[in-house]
């Protein structure tokens, strides 16, 4: 068991099933990044009061991505632990999540939207 990570289009008329862009395995701190950003919102897609942010798509605007890239580029994402997450493993994917910022700045544009969710 461990922190899974995935980011993808959704689904659209042509693409019956979602297309991942990006998986990450035990990025903590992309994830309490996430988990941030989900808080910040207001916690949409929450179903009981004490849910953990654990199986929830989260939608990322760009502006969420510019965001990201910037804690990404300063190196500022939030250290985040827990029992199945691992390290922060931000320099083992710090180009990799770069890529994913160009690639979901590209879907943004072509008006897709692009989700986040992960699973522990």
């Amino acid at each position: 068991m461990g922190l899974d990570q995935y980011l993808y289009v959704a689904a659209t008329p042509e693409a019956t099933k979602p297309r991942e862009i990006a998986y990450r395995r035990k990025h903590a701190n992309l994830h309490g990044w996430m988990e941030r950003l989900w808080t910040s919102k207001g916690k949409p897609n929450q179903v009981l009061p004490n849910e953990m942010f654990n199986g929830i798509e989260l939608e990322l605007t760009r502006e969420d991505i510019d965001a990201l890239e910037q804690d990404i580029l300063n190196k500022t994402l939030p250290q985040t632990t827990g029992f199945f997450f691992g390290q922060g493993n931000d320099s083992r994917y710090y180009e990799e999540d770069l890529r994913f910022i160009t690639q979901a700045r590209a879907e943004l544009f072509m008006k897709l939207r692009v989700f986040y969710n992960s699973s522990w």
